[in-house]
């Protein structure tokens, strides 16, 4: 029917063949280049703000901002990856795309309030769009720095160990790093929202770069946390920092517990208590100080300086005046200088006729401690004592026997001047202690051969059979001596020597035998 040639079927094959080259690569989809290939030029001017394009979780797309930002990464990112970034500006933003598709237009707002302001999730045809809105125009040479800038700080403030947020004029949190961020968990729980803020105090009205200490309740009647809270005012708000002060309160409320123990005993001692600081205020004093020194409490408490103290005590008598006031304050500062080494010991004697002992002691830090004691009546009953002694050693020595008393571990605690006188021996004369063996040998030297000095030292030191004996002695003069021993209180022993009632018998000097004294003549 048709006459045609074979040249003609071959131009007909050739165009038939290119018509359906063009329909497959018409119909065939196109090929993505991998986002780290797509480049932006150096240089080009950013006109739109970062754009992500996710289908599922998966991303498939992004503008030249956003491949900027995401750099040679980008082909691995995923919606967890790119939540987890904006998760410290954009804290509510959604964790599954299922939710942009639920709502079809998400906005969510960053905490800063700055650009970036707003991450704008939309749901298009299957398709998920995060555009983060900035009206700063931006470019590919600004924004590598900015971004490792912008990580740096973000670690930084995020490793802080101290909570660091931002309010706004209204008192909500717009940002904050993860210190913040954990304490808002532990306090109010792991969904707790952190735009709420932890510390109510701190608000528009907050005066800046003030230290406020304020305290965070774990739970009602539970454990309290306490911070130092510094603001420093900003723009539309307040940057805020918080420092952990829980070991300094613990430490000042012991160090209160112990001031207030120390008090307590303080006031219950019945010795005067002063305590001056490095500066020589008078830092600290107990009630006694009062009842000893008769200063009034107001004196005492406007702390006053440790010569003014002492020249008060000076003008209200209840110190020694003394002989030369020019030199007074050289004194007064001498002693200072004692008791700062703990070398200031005095007995004051008043006129009143009170006796108080007064010493220094140093304390830390430079500190200097006086202690003011009331001793009068420990010296009245040492003088009255002393007195006693005095009185009944000299009734002894009035007495015509001669008397020594021994200790029972034999050591002669006393004698009379009438046992120094016949036997020529003062024992207290030397520092050397004097006992029965001593006494014994002595006694021995001066009178005749008795087996009666070795049955005295047995007595003395023996704790039974001790009952009241006597026993005759000759001196070697010739005169006879009787010899009493009696036990006495807590095992001690006396002696007593007095002259023999029967007239002393005659020594023949050539043969020394003796022969019996004529009797006495009895008066008529």
């Amino acid at each position: 029917m048709f006459d045609i040639t074979l040249g003609e079927w071959a131009a007909l094959a050739a165009i038939c063949l290119s018509t359906a080259m063009l329909a497959v690569l018409w119909l065939s989809p196109p090929t993505r280049a991998p986002l780290s290939t797509r480049k932006t030029p150096p240089g080009a001017s950013l006109n739109q703000d970062p754009v992500f394009l996710f289908e599922g979780r998966e991303l498939i797309d992004a503008s030249a901002a956003a491949r900027a930002i995401a750099g040679d990464s980008s082909d691995d990112v995923t919606w967890n990856t790119l939540r987890e970034a904006l998760l410290p500006n954009f804290p509510s933003f959604p964790p599954d795309p299922d939710q942009v598709r639920d709502s079809g237009r998400l906005s969510v707002p960053s905490l800063d309030r700055e650009p970036p302001g707003e991450a704008m999730c939309e749901w298009i045809d299957g398709i998920t769009r995060v555009h983060l809105r900035s009206g700063t125009p931006l470019s590919t040479v600004d924004l590598p720095p900015l971004a490792k800038e912008l990580d740096i700080l973000r670690t930084a403030t995020n490793a802080a160990p101290y909570p660091a947020w931002r309010v706004d004029d209204q008192g909500q949190v717009t940002w904050c790093n993860s210190a913040y961020a954990t304490l808002v968990r532990k306090v109010r729980g792991r969904d707790a929202d952190t735009a709420e803020t932890l510390f109510p105090e701190v608000g528009p009205d907050t005066p800046a770069r003030r230290k406020q200490r304020q305290a965070v309740l774990l739970g009602p009647g539970k454990q309290r946390l306490w911070y130092d809270v510094w603001t420093i005012p900003q723009k539309g708000g307040h940057l805020c920092y918080a420092m952990d002060m829980n070991a300094v309160v613990d430490a000042e409320a012991a160090q209160r517990n112990f001031v207030q123990t120390l008090t307590k005993t303080f006031a219950q001692l019945s010795i005067g208590l002063a305590i001056f600081d490095r500066n020589r205020q008078l830092a600290l004093f107990n009630p006694a100080l009062i009842d000893l020194t008769s200063l009034p409490a107001d004196f005492l408490s406007a702390r006053p300086s440790l010569l003014s103290f002492f020249d008060r005590l000076r003008d209200s008598a209840m110190m020694p005046e003394p002989d030369d006031y020019n030199s007074w304050r050289q004194e007064l500062a001498d002693l200072v200088e004692a008791a700062a080494s703990g070398q200031y010991q005095e007995t004051w004697s008043l006129a009143s006729g009170s006796v108080y002992s007064v010493s220094g002691r140093p304390h830390p830090d430079g500190a200097v401690a006086f202690l003011f004691e009331d001793i009068t009546a420990e010296i009245t009953l040492t003088r009255r004592f002393r007195a006693d002694l005095e009185q009944s050693q000299a009734v002894l020595d009035a007495l015509g026997g001669a008397i020594a008393v021994f200790a029972p571990d034999g050591a002669l605690t006393f004698c009379n001047a009438a046992h120094r006188s016949l036997w020529g021996i003062d024992p207290d004369s030397s520092f050397a202690q004097y006992t029965v063996v001593d006494a014994t040998r002595n006694w021995q030297d001066q009178c005749l051969a008795t087996p009666l000095w070795g049955e005295l030292r047995d007595f003395v030191s023996s704790r039974e059979n001790r009952t009241e004996w006597q026993a005759e002695v000759r001196l070697r003069s010739g005169a006879r001596l009787d010899c009493t021993v009696r036990p006495i209180q807590k095992g001690a022993t006396m002696v007593e020597f007095t002259p023999a009632l029967v007239p002393p018998a005659a020594v023949d000097t050539e043969t020394g035998s003796e022969t019996a004294a004529p009797a006495p003549t009895q008066p008529l």
